[in-house]
């Protein structure tokens, strides 16, 4: 039977490989089918998750994931930036087996880059930054960095991130460089780096009116002059004699006023 470990894991797997976007539902009874245990169990693990804030729960909706607001994210990348950059700062040496298992994680990198398995790639190119806290032996530090990539993972979906993943690739090679010449101040600069240029790439412009989209939805029609015109009072015209033909003129045709379908299919 599947635990709770595995079913976290395979949802966390899912977020980084943006198989699950923000607010997807997380059903108990579908996940219990899917993964062929209790009920008990699947709450167990989103329950695990909750705390390490990758789901919610409400009491109409259920379990989803996550819907990072603006300020979340904000936090989420100044979070990661600490952690990674005090990791970073505190070495002395990479040995040489740590670099091998960055430069394998690059190659896989490059791989699905070249591929068209677009959740292969989102994942590792996410994995990259758990892969790098395994390898310099802290993993503590390995599995919250996994939580919070898969939260910016979220906020990259959410706020449709224009960052290039090759240029997350290129990124990560120059890190992996520097690790490997000795260099752990130009690591931690590049990292820095490349942190700021994920977080800028996010499509973040905070309202000050958190009303202005309904606001403006729901703001009265304008009406034209020529219909303003049209609800005046009519003025008190003599009778004209009939035309000789029947037809209407153009002019006439062009003025009248506009069926009711026609004026609803341009709203809709």
């Amino acid at each position: 039977m599947t635990t709770a470990t595995e079913i976290s894991n395979r949802i966390i797997e899912a977020v980084m490989a943006q198989k699950l976007a923000p607010g997807s539902r997380l059903g108990e009874q579908q996940l219990a089918m899917l993964f062929d245990c209790s009920r008990t169990i699947v709450r167990e693990a989103l329950t695990r998750l909750s705390t390490r804030g990758i789901v919610t729960v409400s009491a109409r909706r259920g379990w989803y994931v996550i819907e990072p607001s603006e300020d979340e994210a904000r936090e989420a990348f100044e979070a990661r930036r600490v952690i990674e950059l005090g990791l970073l700062h505190q070495l002395k040496t990479v040995d040489k087996g740590a670099v091998r298992q960055l430069k394998a994680h690059l190659q896989r990198e490059k791989a699905a880059l070249a591929g068209s398995d677009v959740g292969v790639r989102s994942f590792l190119l996410g994995d990259f930054h758990v892969c790098l806290a395994e390898c310099l032996g802290n993993s503590l530090l390995a599995d919250t960095l996994r939580d919070f990539t898969a939260r910016t993972t979220l906020i990259a979906m959410l706020y449709q991130s224009s960052h290039d993943a090759a240029q997350s690739c290129a990124d990560h090679v120059r890190i992996v460089e520097a690790l490997e010449a000795g260099d752990i101040a130009h690591a931690e600069a590049l990292m820095s780096e490349h942190i700021g240029s994920v977080q800028s790439a996010l499509r973040l412009q905070a309202s000050t009116d958190p009303l202005a989209g309904l606001r403006d939805a729901l703001a009265p029609v304008r009406k034209s002059t020529a219909a303003a015109d049209t609800t005046a009072q009519p003025r008190q015209r003599k009778p004209r004699a009939a035309s000789k033909s029947s037809t209407p003129k153009a002019s006439d045709q062009d003025a009248a006023p506009a069926d009711a379908s026609t004026y609803l299919g341009a709203l809709l």
